[in-house]
């Protein structure tokens, strides 16, 4: 059950099966019911190390993030390969 989740990568196999599904849906989430709720807002505007405490308290959003950071490392790599052979090819 993924309720809440605003942005989602979806493999494509996944996706078609969704779209030959024809099990039922029910709706989880309502906009208009979620505004009225009395939720705390945060911010960490000017409080830098609040931020960092609370981040690191989320283990999934440290783990995920330094999982991006090394996949974009690795991909800078392998780019900087395939524009070294073009340019050495011309």
């Amino acid at each position: 059950e993924l309720a809440g989740c605003d942005y989602l990568t979806i493999s494509p196999n996944l996706l078609e099966d969704l779209f030959n599904s024809s099990d039922k849906v029910p709706q989880k989430l309502d906009a208009s019911k979620a505004s009225g709720l009395n939720i705390e807002k945060k911010t960490y505007i000017s409080d830098e190390a609040l931020f960092r405490f609370d981040f690191n308290e989320e283990q999934m959003a440290v783990e995920k993030l330094r999982e991006g950071i090394s996949k974009f490392a690795a991909d800078a790599v392998t780019l900087k390969g395939i524009i070294r052979e073009k340019i050495e090819k011309s």
